[in-house]
């Protein structure tokens, strides 16, 4: 199923246009992203040997979806560093600080989209901008569409899943440690995984 458009295959090839799905397009809407239901994670390579994975605990988010027009939609994210959690406190605590993250001085991980297109079916990529440690640049995250359901308490509910590969020195997170067989302890490439359930806010009251 595909969240924004379909293209109508019955039309000649010339004047092929889309279509839009009235039960889609209904979900065209602003949505919170929600927490308890949700994942923000990320792995890397580690001694070159093995993976070490982790996630963001606090954090929140808004997504805009357009039905009609997937250029319209729209995404904005806020993670707070100090929730890292890789299961070793010593290890987070590491990454806490100025040798990674230097959560005290720069609090927070941020995305802001600036485009977003359908790729075929229900996969999207979106861009934007992710800032991490006062540096912004571009990141591309493939996504894919999970569905839409009304939960047990009557929220309008969307799912999406998707990843993204970076390279952690481009936004200055260059330590590391020489090991004696060759090679790094941390590797620089670090995939980054989202699994967003985010419910649709209530329309405004005239």
């Amino acid at each position: 199923m595909a969240l924004f458009t379909r293209k109508n295959n019955t039309a000649p090839a010339a004047t092929a246009t889309l279509a839009v799905d009235p039960a889609l397009a209904a979900l065209t809407g602003d949505y919170t992203i929600d927490p308890a239901h949700s994942s923000i994670g990320f792995t890397v390579r580690h001694a070159m040997v093995t993976n070490v994975r982790g996630s963001f605990a606090d954090y929140d988010g808004t997504l805009t979806l357009n039905g009609s027009d997937p250029a319209g939609s729209a995404a904005a994210i806020d993670v707070r560093i100090a929730s890292i959690d890789t299961g070793i406190g010593d290890r987070d605590g590491h990454l806490r600080s100025a040798d990674f993250f230097d959560a005290e001085q720069f609090p927070l991980m941020t995305f802001r989209s600036t485009s977003a297109e359908q790729l075929g079916g229900d996969d999207y990529r979106i861009v934007g901008d992710l800032t991490i440690k006062g540096v912004t640049r571009p990141l591309a995250i493939d996504l894919e569409f999970h569905g839409s359901a009304t939960d047990v308490y009557g929220n309008e509910r969307v799912g999406f899943e998707g990843s993204a590969e970076i390279l952690r020195s481009d936004w200055g997170l260059t330590w590391n440690a020489a090991l004696e067989t060759g090679g790094v302890m941390v590797s620089d490439k670090v995939k980054l995984t989202f699994d967003i359930s985010a419910i649709k806010n209530a329309a405004a009251q005239a």
